[in-house]
C-alpha cells in the first residue's frame, strides 16, 4: 500500500509539473521599451488585448512596456534567449538587419499611401527575408509616425540653425549621421531620459513624433517645435525564429492574424493625431514652425552616400524605394 500511495503521489507530483510547464509554455512574453501613452505603447496594449480575447484562455500574451523587462538592447538579447518571445523595435533595428536603415534616410518616404506601397513592395520580399538570416521573424510593420525636432535654443528652419545644438538622438548609428549632417551635435540616449536631460540643460533638443512629444509631456520642457517630417519611423513587430516556431501554430495565428488586423486603425490613429497635436501643443506654449524642407533636402546627401558605401545595393535600394512614391 505504501509503494502504491507514494506511486500515485509521484504521478501525481510529475503531472502537476507537466501542467505548470505547459502553461508557462503558454504564457507568451512581450516586452518593448516604448514609454506609457506613445504609440507604440498604446498598440501593443490593444494586440494584447484582442489576442487575450481570442484566445480565451488556451495561451496568453503577456505584456510589459516602459523599459519594465530592460532598454531595447537588453530586449533584443532576451529576444534570443527566449525570455521574452515577442518584441517590437524602431529606431534601433538597423543595428540587427542593416536594411532596416532604410527608414532612416531622410526625406526618404513620402506619406502614408507611400508607406503602404513600400510595404507591399518592398517589406515583405526584401526586408522580411534579410531579418530571417539573422534570426528574426517579422510579425507585421507598425509606426510611431513622422519625427519632428523640438529644442530651447531656436526656431529650426534651415540646418544652419542646428549648428552646435544638443540633440538627443536614439542609438542609431544613421540617426547620428544625419544629425552631423545637418550641423547639430547629436547626444544619443535612452529615451527614458530626456525629460530630465531637458529639464537639466544636459541636452538641448530631442525629435521624435508628435505623439511621443506629446505622451511625455515634452513641451513641458521644450520651447520650440519645428516641423520637419526628417524621419518616417516605422515600428518593426518581431520574434526570434527559432522560438516563435516552437509556439503551437494556431496560436501564432492568432497574433499575427491580429498584428495585421490591427494595423489600419495604428496608421490612421497617428495620423489622426499628428493633425491634432501641433495645434494642442503650441496652445501649451511651443512655438511652431515648418522647416525649409528644400535645404534639408540638399543637406542630407552625405547620408544617403554614407549609406550607399556601407549597404550592399544601397544604391539600387533607395532607387527602388523612391520609385515606389507618387
Amino acid at each position: 500500500m505504501k509503494k502504491l500511495a507514494t506511486a500515485i503521489c509521484l504521478t501525481a507530483l510529475a503531472f502537476a509539473c507537466f501542467t505548470a510547464t505547459a502553461l508557462a509554455e503558454l504564457e507568451i512574453v512581450f516586452a518593448i521599451s516604448t514609454p506609457q501613452g506613445a504609440m507604440g505603447q498604446v498598440s501593443g496594449q490593444r494586440l494584447t488585448d484582442i489576442v487575450n480575447e481570442k484566445l480565451a484562455g488556451k495561451a496568453k500574451l503577456v505584456y510589459y512596456h516602459s523599459d519594465q523587462l530592460g532598454p531595447d538592447k537588453s530586449l533584443m538579447q532576451k529576444l534570443k534567449l527566449n525570455t521574452i518571445q515577442l518584441t517590437h523595435m524602431a529606431s534601433v533595428m538597423p543595428s540587427y538587419v542593416e536594411e532596416a536603415a532604410i527608414f532612416d534616410m531622410p526625406f526618404l518616404v513620402k506619406d502614408r499611401a507611400h508607406v503602404l506601397r513600400i510595404e507591399k513592395e518592398w517589406l515583405w520580399k526584401t526586408f522580411a527575408p534579410a531579418a530571417e538570416k539573422q534570426g528574426y521573424k517579422l510579425i507585421a510593420l507598425w509606426e510611431n509616425g513622422f519625427r519632428q525636432i523640438t529644442n530651447n535654443v531656436r526656431p529650426i528652419t534651415t540646418p544652419a540653425d542646428l549648428k552646435g545644438i544638443k540633440l538627443r538622438t536614439p542609438r542609431s548609428e544613421w540617426r547620428v549621421a544625419m544629425f552631423e549632417a545637418f550641423g547639430a551635435n547629436p547626444t544619443p540616449m535612452p529615451f527614458s531620459e530626456v525629460f530630465v536631460g531637458l529639464q537639466t540643460g544636459v541636452i538641448d533638443g530631442q525629435e521624435n513624433p508628435l505623439t511621443h512629444i506629446a505622451a511625455n509631456q515634452l513641451q513641458e520642457v521644450q520651447k520650440y517645435l519645428s516641423i520637419s517630417n526628417h524621419v518616417y519611423s516605422p515600428v518593426f513587430l518581431i520574434a526570434y525564429k527559432e522560438h516563435w516556431e516552437k509556439i503551437p501554430a494556431d496560436v501564432r495565428k492568432v497574433i499575427e492574424d491580429t498584428a495585421q488586423e490591427i494595423r489600419p486603425w495604428i496608421y490612421e490613429t497617428v495620423a489622426a493625431a499628428d493633425e491634432r497635436l501641433v495645434g494642442e501643443l503650441e496652445s501649451k506654449g511651443m512655438k511652431v514652425n515648418k522647416v525649409d524642407r528644400d535645404s534639408f533636402v540638399k543637406a542630407s546627401a552625405p547620408v544617403y552616400d554614407l549609406f550607399n558605401q556601407k549597404i550592399p545595393g544601397g544604391k539600387a535600394m533607395i532607387e527602388e524605394i523612391l520609385g515606389l512614391a507618387d
